[in-house]
């Protein structure tokens, strides 16, 4: 659901003016509202969250080959929900600069993100 801006004459969306989905409704449709993964984009801050989150593969010619559960070169991060409408994925690491097991802090070919599991153990 987007909010049009008025002000501009071509009709743009804007993210100040979007409707915003109260929580219960969203838990009312089975919507994840708890997550335990926070993704954060080193170079402007943008965060993504989820409830789960994997790690991709892929063949040479960028096809899915597998899944897993440990990020590594060469794997990309998929978000949940895993689906069509998953929340985010990057591109493939290309390294991997610090590791933890509660943390992630890596780079792929245009971004460096840290990944936080953000659930109290």
């Amino acid at each position: 659901m987007f909010g049009i801006n008025n002000n501009s004459s071509n009709m743009e969306m804007s993210k100040l003016n979007q409707i915003k989905i109260p929580l219960d409704v969203l838990k009312e449709q089975g919507i994840e509202t708890e997550f335990d993964w926070k993704l954060v984009r080193e170079r402007d801050g943008l965060t993504k969250e989820s409830k789960e989150v994997t790690w991709v593969e892929w063949n040479e010619d960028r096809t899915f080959k597998s899944k897993h559960d440990e990020p590594l070169i060469g794997r990309s991060l998929l978000m949940s929900p895993f689906n069509q409408f998953f929340t985010w994925q990057t591109t493939t690491i290309t390294e991997i600069v610090e590791q933890r097991e509660d943390y992630i802090k890596f780079k792929t070919g245009n971004s460096t993100y840290e990944l936080f599991n953000t659930n109290e153990k």
